[in-house]
Formats: structure tokens, C-alpha cells, sequence
């Protein structure tokens, strides 16, 4: 007596489609995500050559700061997986168009000995600026500059 044992998949064929269907998707979200990581660096590039416009204007680093940071993701999912504590120094500069005004340039370092050398070079040094002439109060220091 022979005893015939039958197997069926409990996806069948809707199943079966659903799942390549999901793992086709799955590189198509993967590069998606890679082109919009990308977008980020075009749109610092043009905002760069916007500003590249404006007048540039002496400035003088009058204050600097360190500060530790622990995450600054706004997206709770995001600081969960991304926990890359780091101390921010911080170079506050002032500068005259027409008024009074001040802004201020940050970098990222891995430790607070780096941070205070490299904010501490830079205290009391002039630099420059650029200005946006529509608004003085807008102005941009690039690592370029310093």
C-alpha cells in the first residue's frame, strides 16, 4: 500500500506573486532612497552658487563654543538606530552691512579636545562673509573662507 502525501504552498499563486512582486519593489525603494541622499548635495551646490553672489564682507570670529551633542534627529526611529554622539563647536562672527549683525558656522568633531583647538584657533580672526543684500541679516561662512 502506498501512501500518497500531497504538499501545496499555503501562498498559492496569488502568494507567490505578491512575494516577487515585493522583492522587485525592494531594489526599486532601495535606489530611490540613494538618488534622494543624493539630491541633498545638488541642492547645497545650488544654493552655494546662490550665495557665492552675495556680497562678500569682512567678519570678525567674536565668540566660540563646544557644545556635546547626543542626536539631533528629529524622527524617533531615526535617533534609535543613529546614536553618534558628538560635540559641535560653534565660531559666532560679527560683521557690519549696514547695521550690526551676527551669524555663526558650525563643525561636527568626534571629541571635545579637537572641537576646543579648532573653535580656539579660530577666536578673534577676521574671515568672509557672504550677505544676502535683500536681507543683512542672512549671511554664510564656508570652511572654504576661514
Amino acid at each position: 500500500m502506498t501512501l500518497l502525501i500531497s504538499t501545496t504552498s499555503s501562498t498559492g499563486p496569488v502568494g507567490s506573486a505578491t512575494i516577487w512582486g515585493l522583492l522587485l519593489l525592494m531594489p526599486a525603494i532601495a535606489v530611490l532612497l540613494f538618488l534622494a541622499n543624493m539630491l541633498e548635495p545638488v541642492e547645497r551646490r545650488i544654493e552655494r552658487m546662490r550665495y557665492r553672489k552675495w556680497p562678500a564682507i569682512p567678519a570678525v570670529i567674536d565668540i566660540v563654543s563646544v557644545a556635546f551633542c547626543e542626536d539631533d534627529s528629529l524622527i524617533p526611529a531615526m535617533k534609535a538606530s543613529s546614536c553618534n554622539p558628538y560635540y559641535q563647536a560653534t565660531l559666532t562672527y560679527i560683521y557690519n552691512y549696514p547695521d550690526r549683525q551676527m551669524g555663526d558656522y558650525h563643525r561636527r568633531f568626534g571629541n571635545e579636545d579637537d572641537a576646543n583647538a579648532w573653535a580656539n584657533s579660530y577666536k578673534g580672526e577676521t574671515v568672509k562673509v557672504h550677505v544676502d543684500p535683500r536681507d543683512p541679516t542672512r549671511s554664510v561662512l564656508e570652511e572654504e573662507d576661514l
